[in-house]
């Protein structure tokens, strides 16, 4: 261990000198507990803030241990492409290097991705269009089949492009495209035809798998984890030890792995596709399947779906058996490709419809709202954490890393949600000084919140607010109807400042002109709340409109509190607060994101101060100087 431990110190100073960076005491600190968690210490939860270099913080010893145990493999999973793609292409190659020149080992390394992320040599050599497919385009505003198709031809074209330069045809490297038409040059797991297929010795997600397998370093996704442990172990190659980075996305990110979606749309697509091999009493019935869900989503409320003999759930039922007959009619054997898929279309349908008619009480089956497409019906489990620790945790060490896993003041609001029942938590800090570089203001004097929406003692406080910053804000709001009176609001009543909204422009286009201009606010959502880093005098001020519960209609989130007070718990500090206290950390840490930044967040709700449970949201954030004096 001490040997390892000094290889793993130097591949770190190596690697920091590599990129011009100085030495961080949080990060040699950080790098000798992975390192003692990958050699048999068990579960480590790490909190590291921004700017602390956590990538290689866990990058150096994995890379030590991958040395001293040439068998084994690190799995890293992130949960954003671009951390991802960072790891893949600087900090990654960066760490090898110095690895290389401290002890004379070269450490492979991989990406493995999802099979839909990759062109399907099956899909792109076949002719024309996919009419079943393309009535799925229609939903995504696809405006015309000859659009659609010039599109289809451009990727099948650099598909075999890519496989005559011997590269992996992956989805982030391919042109500019719409889903819809990636849709018609990829398959879903399901739908492979595996070594059925003719390509198969050619096929991008075999030779991605195969590279893998040759690696000891593989960096993945939360998805592609929660498959993984959902299907036996058959995602991944066999690993040693794991590195969940970005942590607190993994219960969202698991869920939604393990989530699933029915819609009239997908049912209707299905049937066209799976008409000509089914009888005519068959076929119709399951193109009348898709109208009688539709008519029971309408009638229905938009909530959780508990009564067997609701309308929902008898048709639930019915979609059910009308698979399940039609899968009867699928069962001679042939070699016929386009048999096989429709069949798989079928099965999923018949898979899902069968989880959701059972009303398992382990599961939440509710009706979702879209924006554009009109109801579905949803499947989600009730909890992850049974699932991430039988099928994960119990296999594996592994360490769980973030700059936002304290919450609450401690790691074992994180630890529950996700599974891990004995850990040891360590909190490296930041080389911030959030003391001397932030203040935390709370509107004591402000009404709470209510229902009605944003008020207007609110909006005259943000638009002094902004005032006083000379613009320099980013907004974060509750909903989008606040974000957008806000900036109304502000647009009338301060001059000289000009308050981009999201909404108006791709959020990428946003942020740029964001950065680009100082007297210019941005005001937007949930995405805004994690995704944006804008450090330096741009953002100066960070504004909170309201506490982020979740939304009291949120079927998953209302059916995870309940179990939790069912089973003699707080579900509303248990779930409720602890979501809260996540959003808030991760929203209140856009402001400070180097060692010059300056600024203000301003919470307009004074129940982060008055109410009992302020104390434990505050506890959440980073440690500003905080005031209630406007």
């Amino acid at each position: 261990m001490a040997e390892q431990a000094q290889v793993s110190a130097e591949i770190l100073r190596e690697a920091v000198d590599d990129i011009g960076g100085e030495r961080r005491a949080g990060q040699e600190q950080m790098a000798d507990a992975v390192l003692a968690a990958f050699t048999g210490h068990g579960q480590l939860l790490v909190q590291a803030g921004t700017g602390t270099g956590k990538s290689l913080g866990y990058l150096a010893p994995a890379l030590a241990y991958l040395c001293e145990n040439p068998r084994s493999r690190v799995v890293i999973a992130t949960a954003t492409l671009a951390l991802q793609s960072q790891l893949a292409n600087k900090d990654i190659p960066n760490a090898v290097a110095a690895c290389e020149r401290v002890t004379g080992k070269a450490i492979p390394s991989a990406v493995l991705k999802g099979r839909s992320n990759y062109a399907c040599l099956q899909r792109v050599r076949e002719a024309g269009i996919d009419q079943a497919a393309l009535f799925g385009a229609d939903e995504l505003g696809q405006s015309s089949s000859s659009e659609l198709g010039a599109a289809v031809v451009g990727l099948r074209e650099w598909a075999e492009g890519q496989l005559l330069e011997k590269c992996l045809a992956d989805r982030d490297d391919a042109p500019p495209h719409v889903g819809a038409a990636w849709a018609q040059v990829s398959v879903s797991a399901r739908e492979c035809l595996a070594q059925t297929c003719p390509f198969f010795n050619e096929c991008f997600v075999e030779k991605s798998r195969e590279i893998a397998r040759r690696s000891q370093l593989i960096v993945t996704n939360h998805a592609m984890l929660a498959v993984n442990a959902l299907h036996g172990g058959t995602a991944l190659p066999e690993h040693d030890a794991l590195v969940i980075d970005e942590a607190h996305e993994l219960v969202t990110r698991v869920t939604s792995a393990a989530s699933a979606e029915l819609s009239p749309q997908a049912v209707e697509r299905v049937a066209k596709r799976a008409l000509p091999f089914l009888d005519d009493d068959t076929g119709l019935d399951f193109l009348d399947a898709a109208d009688d869900l539709q008519q029971a989503l309408d009638e229905a409320e938009p909530a959780r779906v508990e009564d067997p003999d609701s309308a929902l759930a008898v048709c639930l039922q019915s979609i059910r058996d009308i698979s399940r007959q039609a899968l009867g009619q699928f069962e001679s054997d042939t070699e016929d490709n386009t048999r096989k898929q429709a069949r798989a279309g079928v099965e999923e349908i018949f898979e899902v419809a069968e989880k959701m008619a059972r009303l398992d009480p382990g599961d939440v089956v509710w009706v979702s709202e879209r924006d554009r497409f009109g109801r579905q019906a949803v499947v989600a489990p009730l909890d992850v954490a049974g699932l991430m620790r039988d099928l994960v945790f119990s296999e594996t060490n592994a360490v769980l890393t973030s700059a936002t896993l304290k919450i609450g003041g401690d790691f074992n609001s994180m630890a529950a949600t996700v599974g891990i029942d004995d850990y040891r938590g360590i909190d490296v800090g930041s080389p911030f000084d959030y003391q001397r570089q932030g203040i935390l203001y709370v509107a004591k004097e402000l009404p709470a919140p209510s229902r009605d929406g944003i008020s207007s003692p609110v909006l005259t406080q943000v638009a002094e607010l902004v005032w006083a910053a000379g613009g320099r804000t980013l907004g974060l709001f509750a909903s989008q109807r606040a974000a957008e009176a806000a900036a109304r609001h502000c647009r009338a009543e301060v001059p000289g400042v000009n308050v981009l909204c999201q909404g108006d422009a791709q959020l990428g286009e946003l942020t740029r002109r964001f950065t680009e201009s100082p007297t210019t606010c941005l005001f937007g959502t949930l995405s805004l709340w994690q995704g944006i880093d804008v450090p330096g005098q741009t953002c100066q001020l960070v504004i909170i409109d309201k506490i982020p519960f979740p939304r009291p209609d949120d079927p998953l989130l209302q059916a995870r509190q309940r179990a939790v007070a069912e089973a003699g718990g707080n579900g509303f500090m248990r779930v409720a607060a602890t979501h809260a206290g996540l959003l808030l950390a991760q929203g209140s840490g856009r402001l400070i994101r180097t060692l010059d930044d300056r600024g203000v967040v301003a919470v307009l709700d004074p129940r982060l101060v008055t109410a009992r449970y302020g104390s434990f949201l505050r506890k959440s954030m980073p440690d500003f100087w905080t005031t209630t004096d406007f």
